[in-house]
């Protein structure tokens, strides 16, 4: 007994595995990034092409951007935005349907 007094346990927490960007963004989220960068870039300059509009053309690349690096980045508990949708997907298929039947127990 007297030997855990003197040394306690100790847990470390918020310990990070992987190489971070900056805190909760590494490079797996980055790669992430980049690909919806890609893809709404290229639908960025179809819409260009086709309306010849400059500011919303601008517009769209920038919140796609920045619309990816909020969503993906994670929080302390290590989840992020579009974690966390999956998980609630992932919930709503689970359930199950089990219809209760009454009958009458004084029967």
């Amino acid at each position: 007994m007297e030997e855990r007094k003197k040394n306690p346990l100790y847990i470390p927490q918020g310990l990070k595995t992987r190489v971070e960007i900056f805190d909760g963004f590494g490079k797996e989220e980055l790669f992430k990034t980049i690909i919806v960068t890609i893809v709404i870039g290229m639908l960025d300059i179809l819409y260009y092409l086709i309306f010849k509009n400059t500011v919303v053309s601008i517009v769209a690349i920038l919140v796609a951007i920045a619309g990816s690096v909020m969503m993906l980045t994670k929080d302390r508990s290590n989840i992020s935005v579009v974690d966390q949708v999956g998980f609630m997907i992932r919930f709503t298929r689970s359930q199950k349907f089990y219809p209760y039947k009454y009958q009458d127990e004084w029967r």
